[in-house]
């Protein structure tokens, strides 16, 4: 599918791109001022990353569920989310029409995936080892999130999306889509090996004890 829209880079562009550099710096000054300074690396980066993935849930992707549903599009709809909204349907068709698939994928997501990402920041702000069964879930969550949005439009033909225009293939539809396939793999390895090491251990308690 080719554009015959406006340029490559519009003010929308520039201030849904600067919303999100917005949220990133707030979730990396949350994770200073919340962790303590000898924190772990991959709690940090962990921190920065579910406080990051929350605004996004809450804000930007809550917006686009209130413009979709109850009869509501974004294409029809007003207003600087609207409009921001219109900007990613350029590169996604699907979002402008309350395709019934992204819909309720977002429902998903801004009602589940956003407070698990506040309870499991909370867990990590006390040390709660159980944390990292929770990211589990919410990495596992994410992952079939991404794969349903894309997988169906893909076995398609895709021609809903747009892929002429470098800012939508590479910045819209590749990496605002590829980082919730990355990070969430690299937090559900952490957390394995936090859980596996922890059972290899409890198992080898009362082998030393009865030795």
């Amino acid at each position: 599918m080719t554009s015959n829209g406006p340029g490559i880079f519009t003010a929308t562009s520039a201030y849904s791109l600067a919303g999100v550099a917005a949220m990133a710096f707030v979730a990396t000054t949350g994770a200073k001022i919340l962790l303590p300074k000898n924190a772990r690396w991959q709690d940090s980066f962990t921190f920065i990353w579910l406080a990051f993935d929350a605004l996004i849930h809450f804000s930007f992707e809550g917006s686009f569920l209130y413009l979709s549903t109850f009869g509501r599009t974004v294409n029809s709809s007003v207003g600087p989310f609207a409009e921001m909204w219109k900007e990613y349907t350029r590169a996604d068709a699907r979002w402008g029409v309350s395709d019934p698939t992204v819909v309720s994928l977002e429902i998903l997501t801004v009602l589940g995936a956003a407070p698990m990402c506040c309870y499991i920041i909370r867990q990590i702000v006390k040390d709660d080892p159980a944390r990292h069964y929770w990211i589990i879930v919410l990495s596992t969550a994410e992952l079939y999130g991404g794969w349903m949005t894309f997988c169906p439009e893909w076995l398609t033909g895709s021609p809903s999306l747009d892929t002429s225009n470098p800012l939508y293939l590479w910045v819209y539809l590749f990496f605002m889509n590829v980082i919730w396939v990355v990070i969430p793999v690299w937090l559900m390895w952490d957390s394995y090996g936090h859980i596996a090491g922890s059972l290899r251990r409890a198992q080898t308690v009362p082998k030393t004890k009865k030795n």
